[in-house]
């Protein structure tokens, strides 16, 4: 019962602060371009709108370090109690703005303020109901439990498609743009009092609390985390970019090329996006549990090989019709990038030891997490200027896929080799830290 409590604490708080983040991916196309950021030219208008998705990317790192010292140094529990509130304040409060027609300019600038805090409150929250998950398990279960989490983002994208495309089908297209809009952000005010409800009753993680008696917590985090694991931040980076950018484009920008590219409809493109999201749902825990067996890196080098097999022939297929375009939606993010997402949590934090994971593991994440924030910014030029191109879009992706593919071949099989046991770098810098009071002590007498 303890088990899955923890479980539900980690799923919840992700499934919210996905929900919300992605609630305002989804309303970038379909309404912040028009009502906040209206011009002459909607191509412009949808290019700004972007722009401010990816300003909520960019906050992301600001986050990891505020909330990853917090998380190394106070605990897990405190650092995501305090997201969980970040984040739904900020969504609720979207949904209470005045638009440009009624105050100006004033309009778009608090709306990006409240996507920066949606950011930074983001930035600390996937990492931490990472660890929440991963650092309360068994060695030979921690990569489902990590997959747990990972849940959140399906499951909160679904919530917000959903939400959209039913307020969208009961209310007339002046209504939805109107108010109808409005009541998803709302409605995260309901969803936070649950979770941080269900996060009240948790305690803090094992590996955590032995770190805090052994008096081995970092000083600074940050510092530390760049001092003694500088490749290993830098490895996640490049491992994230590939499936990020394809990420972003197939969650996102899928809304925009659907629509303005492809002249599908709106219910369609929120049809097939909230299709893949479901499949994912039922790939995530299988492939978390998958990896506990045969490890994290021969999935995610097979899911890497299999997103750039597909990247061109993607982009061929959705145009053709419907049933290819739902068709593509669920093999490529449902089947595809959910199992490579299943073992990230897992993976990325095998990489970092107690004292600073919560630091590493974050701010790795999300510097990634602000490249790829800004590739719906790209895409929009790019098919401003190729139009809906196989080979533009399919080659963009191949391109950072390539990436992440070479660093993965070259990385540690972290199922054999990690840091969630003893680690030599934890028990030299302790060693040190020993020595240095020792002379200390040595020096007053």
């Amino acid at each position: 019962m303890k088990k899955a409590k923890i479980l539900l604490a980690s799923l919840v708080g992700s499934v919210i602060e996905w929900y919300d983040f992605y609630l305002y991916g989804t309303a970038t196309g379909l309404v912040f371009s028009t009502l906040f950021f209206p011009t002459h030219d909607p191509g412009v208008s949808i290019l700004i709108a972007f722009a401010t998705f990816g300003a909520g990317y960019a906050a992301r790192p600001i986050g990891s370090i505020i909330f990853g010292h917090m998380g190394d140094k106070i605990g897990r529990k405190a650092s995501l109690m305090l997201t969980l509130i970040g984040m739904g304040g900020s969504s609720f409060l979207i949904g209470l703005l005045p638009t440009y027609a009624s105050i100006g300019i004033m309009a778009p600038a608090l709306l990006v303020l409240l996507r920066l805090m949606q950011g930074i409150a983001l930035g600390g929250e996937w990492g931490g109901a990472v660890l929440l998950a991963t650092e309360s398990a068994n060695k030979g279960i921690r990569g489902f439990f990590g997959s747990v989490p990972q849940l959140g983002v399906p499951i909160g994208l679904v919530l917000g498609t959903f939400s959209f495309t039913l307020i969208s089908a009961l209310t007339t297209e002046a209504q939805f743009m109107a108010w109808g809009w409005r009541l998803p952000f709302l409605f995260s005010i309901v969803l936070i009092v649950i979770a941080v409800w269900i996060r009240s009753g948790i305690e803090e993680t094992p590996e955590f609390q032995r770190k805090k008696e052994q008096g081995e917590l970092a000083k600074i985090p940050v510092v530390d985390v760049f001092k003694y694991n500088t490749k290993d931040i830098f490895r996640l980076i490049g491992l994230k970019l590939g499936d990020g950018f394809f990420n972003v484009f197939l969650m996102s920008f899928i809304l925009v090329y659907a629509t303005t590219y492809l002249d599908y409809s709106r219910d369609t493109a929120l049809v097939g996006l909230t299709l893949s999201c479901a499949t994912m749902i039922i790939t995530i825990p299988l492939v978390g549990y998958l990896s506990d067996f045969i490890g994290r890196k021969i999935i995610y080098t097979g899911g890497l090989i299999a997103m750039i097999a597909l990247a061109i022939p993607y982009f061929i297929a959705i145009p053709i019709s419907t049933p290819w375009f739902y068709t593509m939606q669920i093999v490529l993010l449902g089947v595809i990038w959910g199992a490579i997402f299943a073992t990230q949590g897992t993976l990325f934090s095998e990489l970092f030891p107690a004292r600073v994971r919560y630091t590493g593991l974050s701010l790795g994440y999300q510097i990634a997490a602000a490249i790829v924030g800004f590739g719906p910014m790209i895409w929009t030029a790019m098919g401003t200027n190729f139009g809906a191109s196989p080979l533009v879009f399919g080659g963009f992706m191949i391109v950072s896929l390539v990436i992440s593919l070479v660093l993965i071949l070259f990385a540690p099989d972290t199922r054999v080799v990690t840091k969630y046991e003893d680690d030599p770098g934890d028990n030299k810098i302790t060693a040190l830290n020993n020595e240095a009071k020792e002379e200390e002590a040595v020096n007053l007498s």
